[in-house]
């Protein structure tokens, strides 16, 4: 049996949930561009975008910033792509067996996305990044509209009551 939207909040669940696949397989394709580019190409490519800028001011925040994050890039890209990949292959598997009404797959989702929301939560106290917190509005949203779906999937007879 497949999901099937059938009113509106199920439209906005499976809704949600296609983007949540979406970012899972956007994910897979950054892991896998990581996996692919050499440190040393990223740095030259920040030191060709940068030089401008600071041969007409050396202390320009933006462009020391950018040239001093990619000198110290090689462990970190190798982790980066493998934390893409595998979260990416992770959210793509799961809003796969959502789809085909697979009802272990919810609670995986509800929980692993509550994972991410801490882990966001976290990184936010350090980024202050405003993206972080629209993501994990957005995560939000989705496990409380998969603990809904879940719960209507679980017990369908209450629903018809």
């Amino acid at each position: 049996m497949r999901f099937r939207a059938t009113r509106r909040l199920d439209k906005v669940f499976e809704v949600g949930i296609l983007l949540k696949g979406l970012d899972g397989l956007l994910e897979v394709a950054g892991g896998l561009l990581l996996f692919l580019i050499k440190p040393e190409s990223l740095n030259h490519l920040a030191t060709t975008l940068t030089q401008h800028e600071l041969v007409e001011d050396p202390r320009d925040f933006l462009a020391t910033n950018i040239l001093h994050s990619t000198q110290h890039l090689g462990g970190s890209l190798i982790f980066a792509a493998i934390y893409l990949l595998a979260h990416g292959i992770v959210k793509i598997v799961l809003v796969w067996e959502i789809l085909h009404d697979r009802f272990w797959a919810y609670l995986g989702l509800i929980y692993l996305t509550i994972g991410f929301m801490i882990y966001q939560s976290y990184r936010f106290s350090y980024s202050h990044s405003i993206s972080l917190v629209l993501l994990t509005v957005f995560d939000g949203v989705i496990v409380y509209l998969t603990v809904v779906e879940y719960g209507k999937r679980r017990h369908p007879t209450e629903r018809s009551a």
